[in-house]
């Protein structure tokens, strides 16, 4: 057997039905899509769309739990903002509040180890993350959580 002689399995394959050649096929003129109306144009709209009327997705009450009211959101301040503080100060959430640096406590504030810090300082927030402990930590500064 070669390659030009392989044909297809009976059944396994089907003519394409061609939309808007003729009237005796039975798809011409409107090729199928009926007459006028939103759904014989080219735009379609999309699942769920009910005419400008709120759809049943949005009409119905929502159900279940969601966690986002009880989460707890912490203020976050970077080891770059710590370098305004003198070597070896102490660096409270009152004194961040009072300089600027965290506008709301919020639930507490954490510590992010972007940037790089310089001075011996003793943070106290209520989290520190893995970064950020270790480089307080290898200047020689300590680090209190609340």
């Amino acid at each position: 057997m070669e390659l030009n002689e392989l044909k297809y399995t009976k059944g396994s394959t089907k003519n394409i039905k061609r939309l808007g050649r003729g009237t005796s096929s039975g798809h011409g003129k409107t090729s199928g899509k009926g007459m006028k109306g939103q759904n014989a144009r080219s735009g379609r709209v999309r699942i769920g769309f009910e005419g400008g009327q709120n759809p049943l997705v949005f009409r119905v009450a929502k159900r279940g739990f969601n966690n986002y009211n009880f989460e707890t959101k912490y203020a976050c301040i970077n080891l770059s903002d710590l370098e305004r503080f003198n070597d070896g100060a102490e660096v409270t959430p009152e004194l961040l509040k009072e300089m600027g640096l965290v506008k709301k406590q919020l639930d507490g504030i954490k510590v992010l180890g972007n940037g790089k810090l310089t001075k011996k300082l003793t943070v106290k927030a209520n989290k520190f993350s893995k970064s950020a402990k270790e480089a307080i930590e290898k200047v020689g500064g300590k680090v209190e959580v609340i």
